[in-house]
This record gives C-alpha cells, structure tokens and sequence, in this order.
C-alpha cells in the first residue's frame, strides 16, 4: 500500500515505516503529525485518484529530528574589480516516519 502526499508544497511517494525529509514543520521531536492532502492511495488492487485529494484518508507520522539540508554555497566575483563574495545558505528540514495510511 502507498500514497502520494502533499507536505508543505512539495508531493511524496510514501509508505508504510518509511523515512522521508520535508520542508520544516512546526512541532517538537517525537510529535505526532497528520496530513489529509492525499492525492493518490493505491492497495495493490485498487488505485483511489482524488479530484483534487481523496476524501477520508489521513496519514499519520511521527517526527524523528530537525535537521539540515546541505550547505549551498554562493560566489559571485566581478573580475579585474577585485570584487568577490561568499556566502552560504543550509535550509532548515524535518525528518518523519510514517506510521500509518488510514482510510475511513
């Protein structure tokens, strides 16, 4: 069984006891989170397409830690200025288990 989920803009392919980083989310280590922005929930058999998002199917998740991306480095120079700068930028991220796919 999987889904596809909408979390913070971006959508996911998810299953079952599977880890996956998002963008930040609100809650401390440990929380449990739920998401109904679910487009597409698939059993094996049947295939359940939502018009926008299928109706009473939550998913349920857990947040493990708060980490951070990679660092994204930028370098702009302007030559025989003697101009140069660097800088850098690492986004805030969440890591989450899913716990379960209810349906109603």
């Amino acid at each position: 069984m999987y889904a596809i989920v909408e979390i913070g803009g971006q959508q996911f392919k998810i299953g079952k006891d599977q880890k996956i980083i998002v963008n930040k989310l609100e809650g401390e280590e440990g929380s449990n989170v739920e998401f109904d922005n679910v487009l597409l929930l698939a059993d094996g058999k049947k295939i359940k397409v939502g018009k926008p998002m299928v109706q009473g199917v939550k998913v349920k998740a857990k947040i493990l830690a708060h980490p951070k991306a990679d660092k994204v480095t930028i370098f702009k120079k302007k030559r025989r200025k003697g101009y140069q700068t660097l800088r850098g930028h690492r986004q805030p991220m969440t890591q989450i288990q899913i716990e379960d796919l209810v349906t109603a």
